[in-house]
């Protein structure tokens, strides 16, 4: 029986081609005979042309014989050159590989490329021909692209620091890049005015706020706003001065996101402390108190909220003696001048907000110097002395007491009324009037004419009881005695004494 030879040249061909595959980018081919190339392949990113770089392994697998690679064929289709030191690249195509060697390659294809194959046909020195390819697979997730120059303003990040209650921050562009061409990003600070030192509205916008931007050599900002003196709230946000918001108002838009710092966009593509302060340790009100007395012994309370950091409306409380109390309400900017106390209720008066007496908010009713003062008139004989207090209008009602030797009377003299008391006449040569919430005496010396030698007495027109100068009362007396008048004056705690 005959047996055929079996050859196992093509069994191990096959298996040799199974042992070759892809390792990273590169792949090789498949040799069809002894006499083969193989051919694999590595890529990177041009990033100044966006281009990608193949750069091509030929390696001959013959130890005995050179190889001439005669023909090549490119997809896609650009050049493969040789690099040569100090010398210009040359074509693959007609570059010898001596024994065993191998050469590289270089091939350029555009950035968005995703697959290569390169196919050299070679002829060894022993005149065998043989055509081998190699392919490779490029990053499908990955395209090529040029290194920027600058980044967009949309996909810029930042980075800012902020100190509130200071009224200060910066803003700074991350990384190397300028943003592109003439864009600009905007960033404003603001304060404002606020009823409370936690967030609650209505706030008003408080100075000047500040507003830059970054773009072109422009890399790094610092802004400065005014703080009031009272309770605020400042904010850094995205944004320029069309982005303001005055007032905000319960109901009304807020800043949300747009404040740096924030979790959402466009405020957290900054990094840094949260942009935003509540604070101030005192009301943005100005409450103020006058008071003004008057002859009658009420009190005029004007009360105002017109200062400099005045955003609010003031609700006053005024009390006065006796229980009495007034709540008024004066809007900024405004006063109000009809809060009265009844002289009843005018002993002490305290000017409260929020429960507080406000700085000079207390006052006690003090009469007036330009009021008219009670006049003393008389009328004696030589049997009675008789004494009439007259209180002119517009008063508040007086106490007058009468003393003649040891005899006392007190009577309160009602405004635009008078009292009069009469005394039996005795040995005592002058009475005394006393008006002791105003401060005064008044002396009256009993001389009446006609008794004992003297002539009748008889009613004369009275003195204001004053405060004036000693002199001038004293020469208005004297007139008086000279028509039989017993009208002495007497200033305010100091006893004016007359003798006829």
């Amino acid at each position: 029986m005959i047996r055929p030879k079996l050859s196992l040249r093509r069994p191990l061909a096959v298996l040799s081609a199974a042992l070759i595959g892809m390792t990273g980018a590169a792949a090789m081919a498949t040799p069809a005979s002894a006499h083969h190339t193989t051919i694999t392949g590595k890529v990177v990113c041009d990033q100044l042309t966006g281009e990608r770089v193949i750069t091509w392994k030929v390696e001959n697998s013959e130890l005995r014989t050179a190889a001439t690679v005669t023909k090549v064929t490119a997809e896609p289709s650009t050049p493969v050159k040789v690099l040569v030191a100090g010398a210009d690249p040359v074509d693959l195509q007609g570059f010898a590989i001596g024994r065993g060697g191998s050469v590289e390659a270089v091939q350029r294809v555009p950035g968005d490329t995703l697959n290569a194959k390169l196919t050299v046909e070679a002829r060894w020195d022993n005149n065998r021909t043989q055509t081998n390819s190699g392919t490779i697979k490029l990053d499908r997730d990955a395209p090529c692209a040029p290194a920027p120059e600058c980044v967009d303003a949309s996909q810029a990040k930042y980075s800012h620091t902020f100190d509130g209650a200071n009224g200060k921050a910066t803003v700074k562009l991350e990384g190397d890049l300028p943003l592109c061409g003439e864009e600009k990003q905007y960033f404003t600070l603001v304060s404002y005015f606020a009823p409370r030192p936690q967030f609650a509205t209505p706030q008003y916008v408080y100075g000047e706020p500040d507003s830059n931007y970054l773009g072109g050599t422009q890399t790094e900002i610092e802004l400065n706003v005014g703080v009031p003196e009272c309770h605020t709230q400042v904010d850094l946000i995205w944004g320029g001065l069309d982005e303001i918001i005055d007032p905000l108002v319960e109901g009304g838009p807020l800043y949300g996101n747009k404040k740096l710092g924030e979790k959402g966009a466009p405020g957290n593509r900054s990094s840094g402390p949260p942009g935003w302060y509540n604070g101030g340790s005192k009301n943005c009100t100005t409450p103020a108190s006058t008071f003004a007395s008057s002859c009658d012994g009420t009190v005029t309370v004007s009360l105002s909220n017109d200062g400099s950091i005045s955003r609010y409306p003031v609700e006053f409380e005024v009390r006065g003696a006796n229980g009495w109390s007034k709540k008024v309400t004066v809007e900024p900017g405004k006063a109000d001048n009809e809060t009265v106390v009844p002289a009843e209720n005018a002993g002490k008066i305290e000017v409260l907000v929020d429960g507080k007496v406000i700085e000079n908010g207390t006052y006690t009713w003090e009469r007036p110097e330009d009021c008219p003062l009670p006049a003393v008139t008389t009328d004696a004989d030589c049997d009675t002395f008789t004494l009439t207090a007259t209180n002119p209008e517009g008063n508040s009602p007086v106490k007058v007491e009468f003393t003649y030797g040891d005899q006392t009377e007190t009577r309160t003299v009602e405004p635009g009324k008078s009292e009069t008391v009469s005394f039996k006449a005795g040995d005592d040569e002058a009475a005394l009037v006393v008006l002791p919430e105003l401060g005064l005496e008044l002396e009256v010396v009993y001389a009446p004419e006609g008794c004992e030698g003297g002539g009748g007495g008889g009613e004369e027109p009275g003195l204001p009881v004053t405060g004036a100068a000693a002199g001038g009362i004293a020469a208005g007396a004297v007139a008086l005695l000279a028509v039989g008048a017993v009208l002495f004056v007497m200033a305010r705690r100091r006893r004016i004494h007359f003798t006829a």
